[in-house]
């Protein structure tokens, strides 16, 4: 089980007890013994490798194929908060607010601002949204634009509300993220919104990377899905933040 975690950087419960024969009750009990020593961090239906700051950024195709379902069940929960018809939304590059692009009714007539090209390429057709795109050099690990051309357009823009991805959420540095270019662009779009709302699935939850974008007390709300640890959760609202289960 250990070799899975360090090999893939995660592990289930259900298919550690049918590898090793044993019973999920097993997997669980160890995986519960694991996390008391630090070495995991426990999430719905097994558990995550852990260390006191992740380094490592997935790619685009594999954030894809990670908490799929949760994140669907995110966005349309983040689609109850959507401006009236004339609104204006920024949006955050990343799979979870794509999934929310998704989930834009149509004729809704709002105006959309986007520095990732996903995002852009999926509005792209859409006729009823007033899309525009912010340009600059594009990560090809996230398809997001960076850079000080970016931070300066998001500077002179006043949004009704934006969304936003997160690597980490913790109750002890707030929204982290590991590349310091995206960080900036994460904290223009956050000081441009009058409401700010973060997309992060449970799997982000008590996670930190390199570089804060945002403290808590900036961010009016954070949808996650409901097999966040109810411990995480309680922390991250005691600290003062509005968490919504979906």
């Amino acid at each position: 089980m250990t070799e899975r975690l360090g090999r893939d950087g995660r592990v289930s419960v259900g298919d550690a007890a049918r590898d090793l024969g044993v019973s999920g009750e097993t997997i669980r009990r160890d995986l519960d013994a694991l996390e008391r020593h630090g070495l995991v961090r426990r999430v719905h239906g097994g558990a995550v490798a852990r260390s006191a700051v992740q380094a490592t950024e997935l790619g685009l195709s594999d954030r894809e194929e990670r908490s799929g379902r949760e994140k669907l069940r995110i966005a349309a929960a983040a689609a109850e908060h959507l401006p009236a018809d004339g609104g204006t939304v920024l949006v955050d590059a990343g799979t979870s607010t794509a999934a929310l692009v998704e989930q834009l009714p149509v004729g809704s007539s709002l105006t959309v601002v986007t520095h990732g090209t996903v995002v852009a390429a999926m509005l792209s057709r859409r006729e009823d949204v007033d899309l525009v795109v912010v340009g600059g050099r594009v990560r090809g690990r996230t398809a997001a634009a960076v850079g000080s051309d970016v931070v300066s357009t998001y500077a002179r823009l006043r949004a009704d509300v934006a969304f936003l991805g997160a690597n980490g959420v913790s109750a002890e540095r707030g929204l982290t993220t590991p590349d310091f270019d995206e960080a900036a662009v994460k904290r223009s779009v956050v000081a441009a919104a009058r409401r700010s709302i973060v997309l992060a699935d449970s799997s982000k939850l008590d996670t930190e990377y390199l570089v804060t974008f945002a403290a808590l007390d900036a961010i009016d709300l954070l949808i996650t899905d409901d097999g966040a640890d109810p411990d995480h959760v309680a922390r991250l609202r005691d600290a003062g933040l509005e968490v919504q289960l979906a």
